[in-house]
């Protein structure tokens, strides 16, 4: 409803990246440039200013920013309102979860949600909890669920539900058998962890600065980017991992790991986080108010 023109533009300006922008609206970036072109010459000036790889917002752009800010907010609180009144819950939302919660967490939910509201579109982004927490910072996605603490005091969090980690080992190793293990015990053998701004590698940096008062730690061998490449490596007996306890059903099934609890355990929360905002669409809010029961649900 609202000037697709001034739509592409307000995306380019708030996040100074037309490939960013092409992304976020799933468009091609030709398009994104052609939108923009469109309402330069409609106000027959410069919006934004272009070198090398980088743009900035002229004076002008700067001006029709602004407008356009709260002209998007008057048209979201009137759509809004409207839904309201007439009680339809439809629109769309971009989603971000960090790698474990995408994979073992929102799927059920998600699915359940759309059951509920099939007019309701999700479209879901996958990245590490610092990834995430950035694209929220960014107004690139509405919500995000993460894994890790968040540091920024400007968004909202909100705890969904409590994970625990355990440690887990190839099946035939010296530590099978044992119930529980504590930090020290893990220390001479090869461990495999996630990459820098995984939230779970953060969870586990934590426990050992607290353990250990952040003296160095684990003798990490591999870094990996996802929980089931960590899982494989540590079943082809290249070392020992900390996973959550939440992405080990299969393997458990299948007798392909061994599990071992952590002497203290490590706990970590699942949470949402989203922009402090005045307003929200109602989408939004009965997203989150279904994922609050489905967490108490499955606590």
């Amino acid at each position: 409803m609202a000037d697709r023109r001034l739509q592409v533009f307000f995306t380019v300006a708030r996040l100074l990246s037309f490939t960013k922008a092409a992304e976020t609206l799933h468009m091609t970036q030709p398009a994104v440039t052609f939108q923009v072109r469109q309402l330069e010459e409609y106000f027959n000036t410069r919006l934004f200013d272009r070198t090398h790889n980088r743009i900035s917002l002229t004076k002008a752009g700067t001006l029709v920013y602004g407008y356009a800010e709260k002209i998007f907010d008057l048209y979201g609180e009137m759509e809004n309102m409207v839904k309201n009144m007439t009680g339809e819950i439809s629109g769309s939302l971009t989603i971000g979860a960090s790698t474990t919660v995408a994979e073992y967490m929102l799927p059920s939910l998600l699915g359940e949600f759309r059951r509920k509201y099939e007019d309701v579109v999700i479209h879901l982004k996958v990245s590490n909890t610092e990834g995430i927490v950035s694209m929220v910072e960014n107004n690139v996605i509405d919500l995000g669920v993460v894994e890790a603490q968040v540091g920024n005091k400007n968004l909202v969090v909100e705890n969904c539900r409590d994970d625990k980690l355990v440690v887990i080992v190839p099946k035939g190793h010296r530590l099978v058998g044992k119930k529980v293990v504590k930090l020290s015990e893990l220390m001479e053998y090869p461990f495999i962890c996630r990459e820098e701004g995984s939230g779970t590698r953060e969870v586990i940096e934590d426990y050992i600065c607290h353990a250990k008062g952040c003296s160095d730690g684990l003798n990490i061998s591999m870094e990996l980017g996802s929980p089931e490449a960590v899982k494989g490596a540590v079943e082809a007996g290249m070392g020992i991992s900390i996973v959550s306890e939440a992405t080990i059903s299969k393997e458990l099934k299948l007798k392909t790991l061994e599990v071992i609890e952590l002497d203290p355990p490590m706990h970590r929360p699942f949470s949402f986080v989203h922009q402090k905002q005045k307003f929200r669409v109602r989408v939004m809010d009965e997203l989150l108010e279904f994922a609050r029961g489905y967490c108490e649900k499955e606590a």
